[in-house]
């Protein structure tokens, strides 16, 4: 296997008290992915946050599948969203 050449970044707050309700959310729909990502990994944060990267191979610009804006009612804000290449 090479090594991953992209990593996608999802970010989100939960509204308040809901933190294990998105943490869920965001396992479930990481499962549901099209492709398999070379690695996942979740992580959650103080007021609810939760971080979801993936690693990819494959190119800065390819098209990869990325995980979806919950439902409005779960969040606090937007989802945030990063794309950054390994640079070996």
């Amino acid at each position: 296997m090479s090594t991953p050449g992209v990593a996608l970044m999802w970010e989100a707050r939960a509204t308040e008290g809901r933190g294990a309700e998105l943490l869920e959310w965001a396992r479930a729909r990481s499962a549901e992915l099209v492709r398999e990502p070379v690695r996942r990994e979740l992580l959650r944060a103080p007021q609810d946050r939760v971080l979801v990267i993936t690693w990819w191979e494959g190119a800065y610009g390819d098209e990869l599948p990325e995980l979806p804006e919950p439902e409005a009612e779960l969040i606090a804000r937007p989802v945030h969203r990063w794309r950054f290449e390994s640079v070996g």
